[in-house]
């Protein structure tokens, strides 16, 4: 048996786990990170769409979002790369959000009031004047391809939208991720790639390290979930299943590529849309190719899986034409192509969509999960946060009587992380969908 010795143990290495790594090393403790990947980032991370927004419905959320945007502007020395490394792009397009029933926007904007986030509110006239490839008609609820409404004429006008102009997209989420285990083990940070946990070890209520598929064991008194759309099955591992009142659960989701319609530059012209009243969001996708997915319409079914190592890689032609028909009522002459394209990914997703960032009742044991659909934008920040509450808790904060506020080190806004208790009770006014 090899065991080695550390002061935590980082499960998964997507890009929120490479962050957590990152933070940890920079604040002087020795890592180890196991990914059962060959590679960073290579899981749900490398089928993120990777948008940056700032709507969310609850204050904390909005605060991350916008401490977020502080590292996609300065991402390179973030990373601290070296000369001629590669890094992503932010590519900061703008984003809007119709302003229809279910986008809980009243909440989001007194968010930003409250907040200083920068936003427009555009009535549907300026909707139309400022983005004339979009169609301002009103064609929701959305519905299912074999349902008459969705073939039904147009009912009127939405009311408009909101515009985030900071807001975009990273152009490549997976190198995102490989940047951040990168700046990890140039702080001592070490990687085992193609390994896997099987065991979380133990010693009455305080965790002791991992043993892997090999038959190392990491020895550290923290150990940090972030295993993604596997999480649940690690926590099952250290005994907390059903200890939390918010669980996680892994979800098969399809993002499709479509081109851009004749005679429209996407990639100057496009920003990001997301739209309930049709169901579903699209971004600018280089070179003239428009990405477009689902935000879970109350029609559509959600793909819940027990494995997520089962499932298939296919994409659904079904789906495919709903959610591609769906963005042509939307963008002006947009066509369905014979070819589909896209990508098949597993989210890892709670039941309000919120991330869980928090301790567990197991001692030195923690978890940053229920992160997927919504949570890449936040990786360094949300990284940021678990450093803190680690550091906090491992030296007596009672997180769960006093939960910790931490400041962002870009605008110093407050981000309460009770928001993200295991234990928070779910909100029934806010949308239940991969908006958060």
């Amino acid at each position: 048996m090899t065991r080695w010795d550390a002061d935590a143990v980082i499960v998964g290495a997507g890009v929120v786990g490479a962050a957590v790594a990152c933070e940890l090393t920079r604040r002087g403790l020795a890592t180890v990170s196991v990914e059962r990947l060959p590679g960073a980032g290579q899981g749900s991370t490398s089928s993120s769409s990777a948008i940056i927004r700032f709507n969310y419905s609850t204050r904390a959320g909005v605060a991350m979002a916008v401490e977020g945007l502080g590292y996609w502007q300065r991402w390179r020395e973030h990373v601290a790369a070296p000369d001629g490394a590669p890094t992503p792009e932010f590519v900061q397009c703008g984003m809007l959000m119709f302003k229809v029933a279910g986008a809980n926007l009243d909440r989001s904007v007194e968010h930003f009031e409250a907040l200083g986030v920068r936003y427009e509110d555009l009535d549907r006239h300026e909707l139309e004047r400022q983005f004339p490839y979009l169609d301002a008609r009103r064609f929701g609820p959305p519905a299912r391809m074999d349902h008459e409404r969705f073939w039904a004429e147009a009912d009127g006008h939405i009311d408009g939208a909101v515009w985030m102009p900071e807001g975009g997209y990273v152009t490549d989420p997976m190198l995102a991720a490989q940047n951040l285990a990168d700046a990890a083990a140039a702080g001592g940070g070490r990687f085992l790639y193609g390994r896997s946990v099987v065991e979380v070890l133990r010693a009455d209520d305080r965790v002791t390290g991992v043993a892997l598929d090999d038959g190392t064991e990491l020895r550290a008194p923290v150990v940090v979930n972030v295993a993604g759309p596997h999480s649940s099955q690690i926590n099952r591992m250290a005994g907390l299943e059903g200890t939390a009142g918010v669980s996680t659960r892994p979800m098969r989701r399809e993002v499709y590529l479509v081109p851009a319609p004749q005679g429209l530059d996407f990639d100057e012209a496009g920003c990001v849309v997301g739209d309930l009243d049709c169901g579903f969001y699209l971004r600018p996708e280089r070179p003239n190719n428009i990405l477009i997915g689902s935000i879970e319409a109350a029609c559509d079914e959600l793909g819940w899986v027990e494995d997520p190592d089962a499932i298939s890689l296919a994409l659904s032609r079904t789906e495919f034409e709903t959610h591609v028909l769906r963005g042509a009522r939307r963008v002006r002459n947009l066509r369905l192509p014979l070819a589909q394209r896209g990508v098949v990914g597993v989210y890892d997703v709670t039941e309000d969509w919120l991330p869980i960032y928090d301790r567990t009742d197991l001692r030195g044991f923690y978890v940053a999960i229920g992160t997927s659909g919504n949570q890449f934008k936040n990786a360094a920040i949300a990284a940021h946060c678990m450093a803190e509450l680690i550091l906090a808790v491992e030296a007596g904060h009672d997180h769960d009587a006093d939960p910790l506020v931490v400041h962002g080190p870009h605008l110093g806004l407050p981000i309460d992380l009770g928001t993200f208790s295991r234990n928070r009770p779910l909100d029934a006014d806010a949308p239940v969908n991969v908006l958060g």
